[in-house]
């Protein structure tokens, strides 16, 4: 099993910055792909950023050039940095990991258990 942990989310002025972690750990053998996904209330799931092994990335339109995603493949983390924050960035941000299990080396996908952004005009 694979569990991911995310931190760092909170209430915030509009404007402001919150920087989210997301820890991976269990039976790992490696990690491929990593993102961020975020849902409003309301809303369908949706991708904000992902980062390959390499260290790629890509990002959803909306959070160009004020959001930045890393990760740390020693500490199989990823961070989502989140700048000049906007009420509309409001939601349940989601930690995923594209991972080959140690165990059988099979690929999976696991997700984090969510943590509340909340942004205040």
């Amino acid at each position: 099993q694979v569990q991911l942990v995310e931190s760092g989310g909170g209430l915030v002025q509009a404007g402001g910055s919150l920087r989210l972690s997301c820890a991976a750990s269990g039976s790992i053998f490696s990690i491929n792909a990593m993102a961020w996904y975020r849902q409003a209330p309301g809303k369908q799931r949706e991708l904000v950023a992902t980062v390959d092994s390499g260290g790629s990335t890509r990002y959803a339109d909306s959070v160009k050039g004020r959001f930045t995603i890393s990760r740390d493949n020693a500490k199989n983390t990823v961070y989502l940095q989140m700048n000049r924050l906007e009420p509309e960035d409001t939601a349940v941000y989601f930690c995923n990991a594209d991972v080959y299990y140690r165990s059988t080396y099979l690929r999976g996908s696991s997700w984090g258990q969510g943590t509340q952004v909340t942004v205040s005009s």
